[in-house]
């Protein structure tokens, strides 16, 4: 009797062969992650983790504002050049006080907001935002749609700020910035799916955003190991990597 093969479906669009590149790197970051929330110090972990965030969140809209100011000075405005800046203003719009969310979660936490505006942001944050700008500037500013893929392809799934309560014992309204990510980082993700899809992406470009979504996640990795690490040494425990 024959074996019956199932081939694997191959990636046909460009977001989807984006998908499978941003595949490679889940186990990792999702191993992290679970290192964190199944900390016996989760308590100790949540406010650290929400200044990370922060320092994440708030470059979103400078970062995009910094594309569009370098499209500004295109010559050729082509119909790429067009979606590219359509798509920016909108988002730029929608992503506007996402980093107010979280500080009304620190403080929720018993943190305070201007403590947090002080802290500077850690080399891992640095280079994951800090390479944006680079390639915006003095390469191409599409780049940045491999960041944006990264973030938005992995939002907080329902019920996790919910779930995150439980286990640190914060009030529910410590979490508000991931209830309220759990539901609109779905259209988010879905938006920018479609414009992958509509912007006739060449395979150099493809490449670009690649690297630029990779590098987005290998950061966000070293984020989280950060936050893990410094969180033990508080607790008086020894890091053994």
């Amino acid at each position: 009797m024959p074996l019956h093969v199932i081939t694997p479906s191959i990636p046909s669009t460009p977001a989807e062969r984006l998908q499978a590149k941003l595949q490679l790197a889940e186990p990792t970051l999702q191993t992290q992650a679970a290192q964190l929330w199944d900390s016996p110090f989760v308590r100790e972990i949540y406010p650290v983790y929400l200044e990370n965030m922060h320092a994440v969140v708030r470059s979103a809209v400078s970062l995009m504002q910094a594309a569009l100011d370098v499209i500004s000075t295109r010559r050729d405005d082509c119909g790429q050049l067009r979606k590219l800046r359509k798509y920016l203003e909108q988002h730029l719009d929608e992503e506007w006080g996402h980093d107010d969310w979280l500080l009304e979660d620190y403080e929720e936490t018993g943190g305070n907001s201007m403590h947090l505006l002080t802290l500077m942001p850690s080399p891992a944050v640095a280079s994951m935002v800090g390479a944006q700008y680079y390639w915006i500037k003095h390469f191409n500013p599409i780049t940045l749609l491999g960041h944006l893929a990264a973030l938005e392809f992995h939002h907080p799934p329902r019920g996790f700020a919910q779930q995150l309560a439980e286990l640190t014992g914060y009030p529910i309204g410590a979490f508000r910035a991931i209830a309220r990510h759990e539901r609109l980082d779905i259209v988010h993700k879905q938006d920018i799916i479609e414009l992958l899809n509509q912007l006739d992406l060449k395979p150099n470009q493809e490449r670009m955003i690649g690297i630029s979504a990779l590098h987005t996640m290998q950061s966000a990795v070293e984020v989280l190991a950060d936050i893990y690490n410094q969180c033990k040494y508080q607790q008086g425990v020894q890091v053994i990597n």
